[in-house]
């Protein structure tokens, strides 16, 4: 069954499937080493839900693009930070196991990142979001119909708000509409000097 799906997946832009059935963590772990042997595809798990997702150049053409313009405005704000990627996230004892598109530390390295993002091309519902909550990552943005969600984890639950409070300077508006435009080298003059106007 999972190569019939992981099949449907060649070539395709951005799917995700959810595997039927509930799975065991020694379950899930079993998935993966198989996962891991075939390439491009990604899993993830919540609570015996296993989910298979691939990337196209969509989304990340958006994923990484928009990594290049938050590491030039850390730069040019003189923000400390550590990007750590897409590094994996997951805890047995939590029943829970993904990959953020970005992570990053704001300031020094604590126990997780302090801001995840989220390019959500066909899925990013709240699920996602308690995948993060289980590790109190801080923020996390969402990145869905050219438009930027951010959530903020508030006592035990994440809520919208309107800006990031680790940038509370950022203008998001200016950041959604560079990572969209067609010339890559446009957007980060335009984004530079937007910054820099602050």
């Amino acid at each position: 069954m999972i190569a019939e799906l992981l099949e449907k997946t060649r070539g395709l832009e951005d799917r995700h499937f959810i595997l039927p059935g509930y799975y065991n963590w020694q379950q899930f772990k079993a998935i993966e080493a198989l996962i891991d042997e075939v390439g491009g595809v990604r899993l993830s798990y919540l609570d015996g839900c296993v989910e298979f997702m691939t990337l196209g150049e969509n989304h990340e053409t958006i994923k990484s693009f928009l990594a290049i313009l938050l590491a030039l405005y850390f730069f040019e704000k003189r923000i400390e930070f550590i990007p750590v990627g897409s590094a994996t996230r997951e805890d047995e004892a939590k029943a829970v196991s993904f990959e953020p598109d970005e992570s990053y530390y704001i300031g020094e390295k604590k126990e997780h990142p302090d801001l995840a993002i989220e390019v959500a091309i066909t899925s990013g519902d709240s699920r996602k979001l308690e995948r993060y909550r289980r590790f109190r990552i801080a923020e996390v943005w969402f990145c869905k119909n050219n438009k930027l969600s951010i959530y903020r984890v508030r006592e035990d639950n994440y809520e919208q708000v309107s800006r990031s409070e680790f940038l509370p300077e950022l203008d998001l508006a200016l950041l959604v509409r560079c990572v969209l435009m067609p010339s890559k080298l446009e957007a980060m003059a335009e984004f530079i000097n937007g910054i820099r106007q602050q």
